[in-house]
């Protein structure tokens, strides 16, 4: 089996507050993330590689650059003339974050328009991971291309991991968000919906009615994410609970979900033990939220000691 985690969506440029009245740059999106921390934890004989696409502007090439040195690969990224990356900035008030968008123009639309690259990028890995915000930004013909594809995929044999990630103002309405989001589940082997989501836009009233809408819809194995509440799998039918970590002080929660999506599915990858992989991933993400950015760096992760 190809020992390839292939990661799809949009990394954005972020801007966050610097003092002074500066900004600082960086880049994030919350796939990339999972990426990231995918990268950070899974053994060395594994690559893992980000589907999207860029514009041939500077700030595409830095962004390209990036990625590539943080470890990811980039041979698969398809460039577009006269495009852009998409941008968000942080805005803090009072210690409470709320973010403001520029997107509607980035090359990260466009990255499903080739669908010969698209299926060739996702045959070539053993691991597939996109997100409700992936299948968002895309136009209704480019998604049903990404979901026919990892349809193919997940009939193939290989592991096809969705994270809803419900972002309402990024689609046209709840009706084609909710039937656009059940066919990425549909078309996944893995789910990991976040569960204060699912019971503000699907109405769910407790866990167990995610779980059993999703494996409705035909995921076989399901994590479903509860912040601090810990998390809940349910693997072949069979559910267990695991705690969340103690965090002294949470200091940015950005990418906690992604960080955990990315660890844990390195260490289920790694030994195929999901209650286990949860657990390592509940340290890692409780690492993440006690420091501040979307990308922590490895050194910060507590890695070496398990």
């Amino acid at each position: 089996m190809s020992r390839r985690f292939l990661s799809i969506g949009e990394c954005m440029v972020e801007l966050s507050q610097a003092g002074d009245g500066l900004l600082r740059k960086g880049f994030a999106g919350d796939t990339f993330n999972t990426a990231w921390y995918a990268r950070a934890c899974l053994a060395a004989d594994w690559s893992v590689d980000y589907f999207t696409a860029l514009g041939d502007d500077a700030m595409s090439d830095e962004m390209l650059a990036f990625i590539d040195t943080s470890g990811i690969g980039t041979s698969l990224i398809r460039r577009i003339r006269g495009r852009t990356p998409g941008l968000y900035m942080i805005n803090l008030k009072n210690g409470e974050r709320s973010f403001s968008y520029w997107r509607d123009s980035s090359a990260a639309r466009s990255l499903a328009a080739d669908p010969d690259r698209l299926r060739e990028a996702v045959e070539s890995a053993a691991v597939i991971y996109f997100s409700g915000i992936t299948l968002a930004i895309l136009p209704h013909e480019d998604a049903e291309t990404l979901l026919a594809e990892v349809r193919r995929a997940k009939a193939a044999g290989k592991l096809v991991v969705f994270d809803p990630n419900i972002r309402p103002r990024l689609w046209s309405s709840y009706d084609v968000m909710h039937t656009t989001i059940s066919e990425g589940a549909r078309s996944s082997v893995l789910v990991m919906p976040s569960f204060d989501d699912e019971a503000a836009h699907f109405g769910d009233d407790s866990i167990e009615a995610t779980i059993h809408r999703y494996r409705a819809l035909g995921a076989v194995d399901i994590v479903v994410k509860n912040g601090a509440d810990g998390v809940t799998l349910n693997f072949a039918g069979e559910q267990t609970f695991v705690p969340a970590e103690k965090v002294k002080k949470v200091v940015d929660t950005t990418s906690a979900g992604d960080s955990f999506n990315g660890a844990f599915l390195a260490r289920y990858l790694e030994a195929g033990d999901a209650p286990a992989a949860a657990r390592f991933a509940a340290k890692v993400a409780a690492r993440v939220v006690s420091e501040h950015g979307a990308l922590v760096v490895r050194e910060k992760l507590g890695l070496d000691g398990g």
